[in-house]
């Protein structure tokens, strides 16, 4: 049964059987833009470049790893990120996401107490422009999805338009339990670094 999160929610990962979640995925999916020529008559498509990244903070929440299109894979090898996609799908949605970050909890260094998902429009395009962009984060592997916890359509959202950066949302251990906070927020960042930044100031 899917956890449809509104922005804000917090919500506890442990299991109704009292397992422990093991592995998340984040997954981005969105479109070229379509481009119309001289009298509406032809068409070519623009790419579009959005890079989704993991940061990584510890106990004292300073940052300790940035998982990203340039750092594949974190130094504990807990956090993967599937590559980086340069150009959104040119033929129509396929339904499939574009870049998939997955997280492995246990494998974690033991310090590590916060997981900040982000993500920016590397080439600047508006997130209002992008087709069918959106964002799903769920308990699975990159081809299973078990159950999801927070979608966002980024395509169509009215606080989306206007940015080109935004906090998909923070895992957070509390009290040896791994947490979830749907963020979602749009900011006024321009790049990764300076998202990271917002992250560590205001989403801790």
């Amino acid at each position: 049964m899917a956890i449809n999160l509104q922005k804000g929610q917090r919500i506890n990962l442990a299991k109704s059987d009292g397992s422990k979640l093991q592995n998340v995925c984040v997954g981005i999916n969105w479109g070229a833009i379509e481009k119309k020529g001289f009298f509406g008559l032809s068409k070519s498509k623009e790419a579009v470049d959005l890079d989704g990244s993991c940061a990584l903070y510890n106990d004292n929440k300073q940052l300790v790893d940035v998982v990203y299109f340039r750092n594949l894979i974190s130094k504990d090898r807990a956090v993967k990120h599937s590559g980086d996609d340069l150009t959104g799908d040119l033929n129509g949605n396929d339904g499939l996401d574009n870049e998939v970050i997955t997280l492995n909890f246990a494998g974690l260094q033991s310090d590590i107490s916060y997981a900040a998902f982000v993500l920016n429009s590397f080439r600047g395009h508006d997130f209002a422009n992008i087709p069918f962009a959106s964002i799903r984060i769920y308990e699975g592997t990159p081809s299973r999805v078990t159950e999801v916890f927070a979608t966002y359509d980024i395509a169509n959202g009215p606080g989306f338009a206007g940015h080109v950066s935004m906090v998909m949302g923070v895992f957070y251990k509390k009290n040896g339990e791994w947490k979830f906070n749907a963020i979602g927020e749009p900011t006024k960042d321009t790049n990764l670094e300076q998202t990271v930044a917002t992250v560590s100031q205001n989403y801790l």
